[in-house]
């Protein structure tokens, strides 16, 4: 796979993306999901019916004040304001499994028209999400997947097998196909961490890659001083470190803060997933050679269009129907209700500049 360097300007970060998410914990098993999951609909969809003025769509991200969401909620914003909606976001402090619950029974009893969420679960929300769809609510899934039939579509980032893809050819471009190391991931539980993670397994079994040793997984809990300091225990329990992967923007940043005033700077290699102004300063440093993403932006906007046009009736959810998404242009409904934004982009010295995000 070739990796997509970008290097035009700021317009072009309106077209690119990726995915994240948790796995079960103690939360509803698959079967009861599907036994309590509103039907779909199933009525034929009208791609002329008008999005109805004040519609409401509330954003409940995996956890507020984490950057990543504050930029792809206010890309939901954005296109809430566009067709005339009425716009929210709510969330808990803190991203655990059954944290976003609360906030959804709040809104199902609101009568929220449109709920569009990052599950930190995967089968901790369904039984409110359900509940929710049953009262009439459209449930959008963006960044982070729930099981399927507790939500109606879900917004895809990219796809896991090109995110993990990327990933696997940055660190091995840059430890130059030999070596030991790391992933930093996000929680246990996170469905989105947890297919990347296999996949870039899977992706080291290529013959190509047989230099690269993976020593083990470590957990930030997608807290900054959580990672942070699990990249001290991983150099000091691995010396011959070589690199490590973080497939979160909480731990890039955090692996980069510690490794950018250590004497592990210019010799352990760190990649992942962070966005361009979290990352630029390490770029700069020369902590971080190039580290990839979507625009966490147009994330949002295209989840808040993907709920509006399901809700108005433009679209049921079914496989091949397609939307327009304002002005990222029209996109397609796949598998299992699945929307996908684009591919990953990697940002390295020579583009960094030309993001702002």
């Amino acid at each position: 796979m070739t990796i997509d360097r970008v290097r035009t300007g700021a317009t072009a970060a309106t077209a690119l993306v990726l995915l994240l998410a948790s796995a079960a914990c103690g939360g509803t098993t698959r079967g009861d999901a599907e036994d309590q999951a509103a039907p779909q609909a199933t009525g034929q969809a009208d791609p002329n019916a008008e999005i109805p003025a004040g519609l409401s769509v509330a954003f409940l991200p995996k956890q507020l004040n984490n950057p990543y969401f504050t930029v792809a909620d206010a890309g939901g914003e954005a296109a809430v304001t566009e067709y005339a909606g009425e716009y929210r976001e709510v969330g808990p402090s803190e991203a655990t499994a059954s944290s976003q619950v609360s906030y959804i029974n709040t809104l199902s009893q609101q009568q929220t028209d449109v709920i569009v969420t990052a599950a930190n679960d995967p089968n901790a929300i369904c039984g409110a999400l359900n509940q929710a769809r049953q009262a009439g609510a459209t449930v959008v899934t963006f960044d982070s997947d729930t099981d399927p039939a507790c939500r109606d579509l879900f917004v895809n980032q990219a796809s896991a097998e090109g995110i993990a893809q990327t990933q696997i050819e940055l660190i091995s471009e840059q430890i130059g196909g030999e070596g030991q190391i790391a992933i930093l991931s996000a929680t246990p539980n996170a469905t989105n961490q947890n297919a990347w993670i296999e996949l870039m397994e899977a992706e080291l079994e290529r013959p190509e890659y047989e230099g690269i040793e993976l020593v083990t997984v470590a957990y930030g809990n997608d807290d900054d001083q959580d990672s942070f300091q699990e990249t001290q225990g991983l150099l000091q329990s691995y010396p011959d470190l070589a690199g490590i992967v973080s497939p979160t923007t909480v731990g890039i940043a955090a692996a980069a803060r510690y490794l950018s005033g250590s004497e592990y700077r210019g010799e352990v290699a760190l990649t992942g997933l962070g966005t361009p102004n979290q990352m630029r300063e390490y770029v700069e440093d020369g902590t971080v050679e190039a580290f990839a993403l979507w625009n966490p932006e147009d994330l949002g906007y295209l989840a808040a269009w993907a709920g509006a046009a399901l809700s108005a009736g433009q679209i049921t959810g079914a496989e091949g129907e397609t939307f327009t998404a304002g002005r990222l242009g029209e996109y397609e409904v796949g598998a299992n209700g699945e929307v996908v934004l684009g591919p990953p982009t990697v940002f390295d010295a020579d583009n960094i500049d030309d993001f702002d995000f």
